[in-house]
């Protein structure tokens, strides 16, 4: 355990009249799921579209399962949110003929972006073909998407109000919003967030000392460097599956490819006295 006033900053407390998350160092998570839920019925009823056949509205939400949440650490905004979503809608044509039809949304979710988000138009069983479910799916879906965008924008502006508490300085951390990265985009956003964190100078310095390690073989020159540009034997050597090319600008790969390089240059062997 740390003496007193010697501990990491991230951790004191006793600066914060509420000792509460200081720096917003800790994870803390909001469920927005109930918010969600009137947010997207309150932008989605309201959707009507008019053309030369008539008119079509949205009349009801059937259906609305998932859930949404955001995630506070290290000061950054994570955002979650998966929704099954069933639309009713009705089309009046110009001759008053009524039809009835369903929009479906199967997954509106934050590993897709909003223009990717699949929105699918039908008629109700046993209606007639109709022009108004043309309309509805060239026109209604445009106005569906931009509800759905709003949804997206308020939830990450209106919904997150008082997650990033003061710092200890009374200072207030910049909000990042993220979303929960595609599979394809977390190598790279793990390799920007190592270079981030390791520019910022974060916690007490710690001493350290420089380790330097010396080591005999008990063998020939020539035979040392043999091991080291022979794949046998580096295989013999390491214990383990090696590839190598030896050669200038030749790779390599030890420890069954947890090590892999290049010879920048093999130099030459000189013999020692």
């Amino acid at each position: 355990m740390a003496k007193w006033g010697e501990g990491d900053p991230r951790w004191i407390v006793e600066q914060r009249a509420d000792a509460t998350n200081v720096n917003n160092w800790h994870w803390t998570e909001r469920d927005a799921s109930n918010w969600s839920t009137e947010r997207l019925k309150t932008l989605l009823l309201p959707v009507r579209v008019e053309g030369e056949e008539g008119s079509c509205e949205v009349t009801e939400v059937s259906k609305l399962d998932g859930e949404a949440s955001i995630n506070n650490r290290k000061g950054k905004l994570i955002f979650f949110y998966e929704w099954a979503i069933k639309l009713a809608w009705t089309g009046i044509s110009k001759t008053g003929v009524k039809y009835k039809g369903y929009v479906e949304i199967p997954n509106l979710s934050d590993e897709n972006d909003i223009d990717e988000v699949e929105i699918l138009v039908s008629l109700a069983k046993d209606e007639p073909d109709t022009n108004l479910k043309t309309l509805m799916k060239q026109e209604g879906t445009k106005k569906i998407r931009d509800a759905m965008k709003t949804y997206i924008s308020t939830l990450k502006t209106e919904f997150t109000q008082g997650m990033i508490l003061p710092t200890m300085n009374g200072e207030h951390m910049e909000t990042t919003p993220q979303v929960a990265l595609k599979a394809e985009d977390r190598k790279t956003a793990a390799s920007s967030s190592t270079t981030t964190s390791q520019s910022k100078s974060i916690g007490v310095k710690i001493p350290t000392c420089k380790i330097s390690l010396k080591d005999t073989f008990l063998t020939s020159p020539e035979e040392l460097y043999r091991v080291f540009v022979t794949q046998e034997m580096v295989q013999a050597f390491t214990h383990a599956q090696a590839a190598l090319e030896a050669d200038k600008g030749g790779k390599f790969q030890l420890l069954d490819g947890s090590v892999t390089g290049e010879f920048v240059d093999l130099g030459t062997l000189q013999q020692l006295p």
